[in-house]
């Protein structure tokens, strides 16, 4: 059966669906998590929270991406469906803290395998041309969230109780998956007919591990560098260091596998062209969200805002995102895809310097800040879409699942990273009590990375389709 007697409308639906639930679910919990400590108690595992869905994530997305290389992308898109609809259950029950970490586990465990499963069916389900388009639906299905998640998970802690933050994801989750079903069935039909190509190097599954465990110890180092009062404790320093050992031994095996020695040195390198599109998505990713860790509370410390107001800046960052998705697939898309990673990234370096200029002459109009996190959330919209967009057209059908997954490794590595050198500067400058310092410090750091992502983007050149 042809694809294109199956209903993809059908399929783009229940996929939105999908990406709706677990950001709306990411969105949310922050909000919810506050009232469910003070209901489970034991505090001192409020970070773990969070730190675990990210190891289940990053874990289960490198894991996802060898199994949908091998047994197509519906395997990891089903049973992450399941794992997740399973953490939602059991956060929602949680009795005890400890039952609740099992919950987030299950939900990143579930997060990883979906995230992953829908970018290898994107690359077999629609042609290269439709791609834009519904890459710009995703990026609005991941922003609404952050308008609408946290008033409804406020008032749903207010009015029934934190547990139906988790309960109220689950209608969208099993709408996601009806919506699926036989256009999975059909392209599940597909991929065994299509399956006799050449298979990748697999990767290996310790070094998945090793990389959740090593990102989930630096965004941990991160949260405590955050927290940090005076001198840092010896915790921190063994974060740090536990990280970077897994990191560098863990990442490695997950990069594209080499091209075969008989390879013409004439013929384009495509390994080459996708560890430039991972650097510039590191290098994207961790400026931006090492800015907007900090964002709020330099609004707090120096304009005095109060955290509403502060919390309401970042959503006019998810504003520029959005609108950057939708003229990425429309406005520009006559403009290659390298190209337009360039400019993303060029104008996150001005949004951030704009932040930074903010944050160094505190005098100046507060405005300047809020367009320059316009600009930056404009930037993210063209280049972590486009970024995706260059890894499935520079993939072979059955490197899918591993080049996206080590896509999703730059992104959360770097977000880490910068996360904590942002937590750095602001532990050994904060105490000073001179916030402009501080502050100018920190977004300098990160126009820094990002100007750096210049030059690595620079280097991606023109992208010849695979897929």
């Amino acid at each position: 059966m042809e694809w294109r007697i199956v209903a993809k409308k059908s399929l783009v639906v229940g996929l939105c669906a999908g990406v709706l639930a677990i950001a709306f679910e990411a969105m949310s919990v922050s909000t919810a998590m506050p009232a469910a400590a003070d209901d489970l108690g034991q505090k001192e595992l409020y970070a773990w929270v969070f730190s675990l869905f990210v190891i289940g994530m990053m874990a289960t997305t490198v894991i996802g991406g060898r199994i949908a290389d091998r047994h197509g992308p519906v395997v990891p898109l089903y049973v992450g469906f399941g794992a997740f609809a399973v953490g939602l259950l059991v956060s929602g029950f949680a009795p005890t803290m400890a039952v609740l970490l099992l919950g987030r586990t299950l939900q990143g465990i579930g997060s990883g395998l979906i995230n992953i499963g829908w970018a290898v069916v994107l690359a077999h389900a629609f042609e290269q041309s439709e791609r834009p388009k519904i890459m710009g639906l995703f990026s609005t299905c991941w922003v609404v969230p952050s308008f609408v998640g946290p008033p409804i998970s406020a008032w749903l802690t207010r009015t029934l109780s934190w547990h139906w933050v988790f309960f109220s994801v689950l209608p969208i989750l099993v709408v996601a998956a009806v919506l699926c079903a036989r256009p999975l069935a059909v392209l599940r039909q597909q991929h065994n007919h299509d399956a006799d190509g050449e298979q990748p190097q697999p990767v290996p599954y310790w070094a998945a591990l090793a990389t959740g465990l090593g990102v989930a110890a630096l965004q941990f180092a991160g949260q405590q560098f955050a927290d940090a009062q005076g001198s840092l404790p010896v915790t921190i320093w063994l974060a740090l260091l536990v990280g970077a050992v897994l990191l560098v031994v863990g990442v490695p095996p997950l990069l594209p596998a080499r091209e075969p020695r008989d390879q013409s040195p004439s013929q384009p390198s495509h390994r080459r062209s996708l560890l430039a599109v991972l650097g510039a998505r590191f290098l994207i990713a961790g400026p931006f969200f090492g800015a907007q860790s900090f964002l709020p509370l330099m609004m707090v410390e120096q304009h005095g805002w109060s955290l509403l107001l502060a919390g309401g800046l970042l959503t006019i960052g998810a504003v520029g995102w959005t609108t950057a998705s939708w003229v990425q697939s429309r406005s520009i898309s006559w403009l290659p895809r390298g190209r337009i990673i360039l400019v993303g990234n060029v104008a996150l370096v001005i949004g951030l310097a704009m932040l930074g200029l903010g944050a160094s002459v505190p005098a100046l109009w507060v405005g300047v800040i809020a367009i320059g996190w316009v600009v930056a959330g404009f930037s993210m919209g063209l280049a972590v879409t486009s970024t995706s967009l260059a890894v499935l057209s520079l993939s072979a059908p059955l490197a899918q699942g591993r080049n996206n997954a080590a896509l999703q490794v730059s992104d959360n590595l770097g977000s880490s990273v910068l996360v904590a050198v942002a937590g750095t500067i602001y532990a050994a400058w904060h105490p000073s009590g001179n916030l402009s310092l501080t502050y100018g410090i920190l977004m300098a750091a990160m126009v820094t990375a990002s100007v750096v992502g210049v030059a690595m983007s620079s280097r991606i050149g023109p992208l010849r389709s695979l897929a």
